[in-house]
Order: structure tokens, then sequence, then C-alpha cells
């Protein structure tokens, strides 16, 4: 079952171990499993994980070409053994190894997307059936297994999976990338790094001073035009225009004893002196629109 390198020492006793647990009737099965659910009885869900820990183990091992530790993959089967025993439904009348199966699998199987890159594998139930199909289906149809595949050898595949043919190409392209340090060289003796490469959607340290540069001026420039306001016109501005969440005309009119029409045309005839005023100051007509708004 575990071969090569896959297991170490202390992961073969665990095997030998399982292996020589005894199995379990039907009736104590069920027994345990309505002690551990109704009692939380843990000796009783220990009997019931570690006679069917040979489930883990042989889950664990379909998946040992990934690269990960055995002793890992067993533990997330062993967990996968410990949720069935919480969920297991005497009344199905089927055997706990059958409806266990399908826990430890898929425990296992989601560790090893977790685990499998430092980039997250996928997402969807799609992409999940891809990552664990798509090297048998390339090797079924003959395309070597670190090479790209054929437009209509991608369409057969979404036909054959039931996916979307965006979701094959995703997969594929991800499975045949490997994950890359980006501080590794980008070719040997290279002193340039991957991280070198990489675009930075953040703007340039000149571009962020030249906007802190004319934000300045602009409310230089504003706070200058200002004072061909009257202290009402003032007021009503910097309320309406200057705040972050501006006054409404309602509130403004309540607070200054006028109607909030009259604000309105307060605020548009202030906003005409701010204009003529910029006009005044920089000497061009295309900068009135700076108190717009």
């Amino acid at each position: 079952m575990a071969k090569g390198n896959w297991a170490t020492t202390e992961d073969r006793k665990l095997i030998r171990f399982a292996m020589r647990a005894p199995m379990l009737e039907r009736d104590e099965e069920a027994e345990l499993a309505i002690s551990w659910q109704q009692d939380r009885d843990e000796h009783a869900l220990k009997r019931l994980t570690e006679s069917h820990l040979r489930l883990a183990i042989s889950s664990a091992s379909k998946y040992r070409h990934y690269g990960l530790p055995a002793a890992d993959l067993i533990q997330e089967g062993t967990i996968g053994l410990m949720e069935a025993a919480y969920r297991f439904e005497i009344s199905r009348e089927v055997r706990f190894s059958t409806y266990a199966n399908w826990w430890v699998r898929a425990a296992v199987q989601d560790y090893v997307l977790r685990n499998w890159s430092i980039v997250r594998t996928g997402t969807t139930s799609a992409h999940k059936s891809l990552f664990f199909n798509l090297k048998r289906l390339k090797a079924r149809m003959g395309v070597d297994p670190d090479r790209p595949l054929s437009f209509n050898a991608r369409n057969q595949i979404a036909d054959e999976m039931g996916v979307k043919l965006r979701d094959v190409e995703a997969m594929e392209g991800r499975m045949t990338a490997n994950d890359r340090s980006l501080n590794a060289p980008v070719a040997d003796e290279s002193a340039q790094e991957w991280q070198d490469l990489l675009v930075s959607d953040a703007p340039q340290p000149e571009a962020i001073f030249m906007d802190s540069h004319d934000s300045l001026k602009k409310s230089d420039l504003i706070e200058q035009a200002m004072e061909n306001l009257t202290e009402r016109e003032t007021f009503i501005i910097r309320q309406r225009q200057l705040k972050e969440d501006g006054v409404t005309l309602a509130v403004l009119g309540g607070q200054l004893g006028i109607s909030k029409e009259r604000v309105r045309q307060l605020e548009a005839q202030a906003l005409g002196k701010l204009k003529q005023a910029i006009v005044r100051l920089v000497g061009d007509p295309i900068v009135a629109g700076l108190a717009d708004g």
C-alpha cells in the first residue's frame, strides 16, 4: 500500500496497527456510533475510527503522488472518519465503511487541494474534479503530461467531464506551472529576480508628489477666491461643497432661517463668484471648473 519513500518508519507502524485492528460487526458499529452521537462517548469514537483506520490509509495512499507527507494525508483521512461518525445515520441500513468512504476521500482531497500549491488551486466542484482527473484523461488520450493539450483535446475533456472549456484551460495552466519563488533569479548568474518584473498598480512617487502638490495649489486657489464671498456664502460653500458629506439644502435653510430654494440660489451665486475670482487669479478660464461641485 505504501511504497518507496512515501511512508516513514512511524507511518509504517501506524499502517501495521491499522491492519491489525479488529473489524466490527454491523450491530457493534451501530452501537458505537449511537454512543458517540448521543453520549459523546470518546471511547466509542476511538474504537469506531480505529477499526476503520485502514480506510484513511487506503485513501491517503491513492494521493501519495502529490508529494505530501503520508502522516498528514492519513490524519486528514482520520478527520473524515470522525466526521462520518458524527453524521452516520443508522436508519440508512448501510455499513459504516460504505458511508465513511465518501467523507474520508473528501477530507483527503480537500487537503491535497489546499496544500499541493501555495497558490489556491481550485474553488469550484469543476476545478476539483479536473484537478484529480486531468492527468488520467491526458494519459488515456496519449498526451504527454508535461505538454499542453490541443484545442480539440481540451474540448473533448470539457465535454466528457461536463465542465466549461475555460475551466479546463485554467486548470491545465495551473497544473503545468510550478510554484516559483519571487526571489529566484530570472536566469543563471543573473542579478535580476522575478519580483523585479512584477508590474505594480500603485502610483509612482513622482505621481504621488504631483497629485499632492496640485491638490495643495487647488486648495490654496479656492481659499483665495473665497475671500470674495460674503460670510453667508462662505458658510454655504464650506458646508455644501468642501465637506466630504455635504449638508442638504433643507438643513442649511433651517440653520440660516431661510428656505432651501434660497439656499440653492445663494450657492449658485457663490459658485459664480468663485469661478470669476479664480479666472482673475490664474488668468485662464479653463480652470474656472475648479469651483464646480
